[in-house]
């Protein structure tokens, strides 16, 4: 999956979303678990001061009392965080206090602290062995005396740690399972949403090989005004080839018929000017011929669906080029996978094939190679690519004098025969396929043709 593609785009902002939204989900969770655990202690705390007020009774010494102990134990143990403490009307000295408090006091309530509709102010503090402690806090007048005592109880708040760490553990547990839960659902949903692209390639891919002429009509409503611009796009190509041959077809009779009358009047004269017209009239006839088989092969070369088996081409040309040079005693070897196969025309793989083959069969001692393979694709290229390789044992070209043996009608040696063109119209029906020709050191001796094509992988 790359960066760039719209997969890799859709699962990471899916991602993201989903990340946010879980974290948003996690401490939204806990907050709500905090409040509810503090209300839960505040109600504990609430019904402790309940008991100990229920409890409270005036002695016969005009003094309160507890008329019985508190029925929780915590408050018996000794600096357990757990106290409940009553503090006198006047200058607030303690007078009654838990077995747990020993000689300590619990803090006053703060000053900004807020009451509720019952007077219960609540609060957070710590003792003096470090505990946090949570305090509650209430001030009544009893027994119908005109001043307030005030009521403290507190619990040991830290003793809800591990029930917080453990739902901590299994909330974030539970996340990271809905996040990879998530994370998988996006993946599968991305990959069920973009597969009608990748049928819409495929099948792109099939017209390109001739396995089908347009798209079908079954893409989902969103990308099938698409598929029918592309199957627009495509019969419109098919129209244009057709009128492109149509048009080269006239243009080679209308030129062709004036200059064989014109060649047959001039024959019938040795005049000066006649030669000099027959000269001209050749020159036209053979630049006619050259530029019509120049449109021909870029019509082909633009066409869809043409596609081509490479080693059956290839080997019947060797057995041809073979049998021509026999006398010679020359042998040319074929290396190419069954399968292979040219995205394009069978009869400009020929021309340009037949014409590399020929020229190493000029050259060589006794021995022509031709190798045919697939090349990797590369990353930024949607298209497969094929390499066709023709090496000879000859004598080969210098490095400096091989890109002049690759221009229109440059011949590096005059002694063979040949009209200089066959290596630059290689060169330019390689070029209307995107490909190329390049020479190079073969590994027999002599020199190696690179042709690069276009491939139906």
């Amino acid at each position: 999956m790359r960066v760039n593609s719209l997969a890799f785009r859709l699962l990471a902002s899916s991602s993201a979303i989903a990340l946010v939204l879980l974290v948003s989900a996690s401490l939204l969770l806990n907050a709500i678990f905090q409040q509810a655990l503090e209300h839960n202690f505040d109600l504990r705390l609430k019904a402790a001061l309940d008991g100990i007020l229920a409890n409270v009774a005036l002695g016969d010494d005009n003094q309160i009392k507890l008329q019985g102990p508190v029925a929780d134990a915590r408050f018996a143990l000794p600096l357990s965080g757990w106290y409940w403490q009553v503090t006198g009307p006047a200058g607030g000295s303690r007078l009654l206090a838990s077995p747990s408090l020993l000689d300590q006091q619990l803090e006053p309530v703060p000053a900004d602290a807020v009451r509720d509709i019952d007077g219960v102010a609540s609060y957070s503090t710590r003792d003096s062995s470090g505990n946090l402690l949570r305090v509650m806090d209430e001030r009544l007048k009893l027994f119908n005396q005109d001043a307030e005592y005030e009521f403290l109880v507190s619990g040991n708040f830290d003793e809800l740690k591990a029930e917080v760490a453990s739902f901590h553990q299994t909330l974030y547990f539970v996340m990271a399972l809905l996040g990879a839960a998530l994370l998988g659902a996006i993946f599968l949903q991305v990959r069920f949403s973009l597969r009608p692209l990748q049928e819409m390639q495929h099948q792109l891919n099939d017209i390109r090989g001739g396995k089908i002429e347009l798209l079908p009509d079954h893409f989902p409503e969103e990308i099938q005004p698409v598929a029918d611009e592309l199957n627009l796009l495509v019969q419109s190509n098919f129209e244009i080839i057709d009128r492109a041959r149509m048009q080269v077809g006239n243009l080679a009779h209308a030129l062709k018929t004036p200059i064989s009358v014109l060649t047959n009047e001039s024959r019938n004269s040795t005049a000066p000017l006649a030669v000099k017209v027959r000269e001209q009239l050749d020159a036209m006839r053979d630049h006619v011929n050259l530029y019509l088989d120049r449109a021909r092969r870029a019509a082909r070369a633009q066409a869809i669906g043409a596609v081509t088996e490479v080693e059956p081409v290839l080997q019947s040309l060797a057995r041809t080029l073979q049998r021509i040079n026999a006398d010679r005693g020359l042998t040319v070897t074929v290396q190419a996978p069954a399968g292979l196969r040219f995205r394009g025309e069978r009869q400009d793989l020929e021309e340009m094939v037949g014409n590399l083959m020929d020229n190493a069969c000029k050259w060589a001692k006794s021995s022509v190679i031709v190798k045919a393979a697939n090349l990797p694709r590369p990353a930024d290229d949607a298209r497969g690519w094929m390499l066709i390789s023709v090496e000879d044992d000859g004598p080969g070209i210098p490095v400096d004098q091989r890109a002049e043996a690759l221009k229109r009608g440059r011949r590096l040696d005059e002694t063979k025969p040949g009209s200089g063109l066959g290596m630059s119209i290689i060169t330019e029906t390689a070029g209307m396929y995107s490909g190329g020709l390049d020479l190079a050191d073969a590994s027999l001796g002599g020199l190696r043709a690179n042709l690069r094509l276009p491939s139906l992988a």
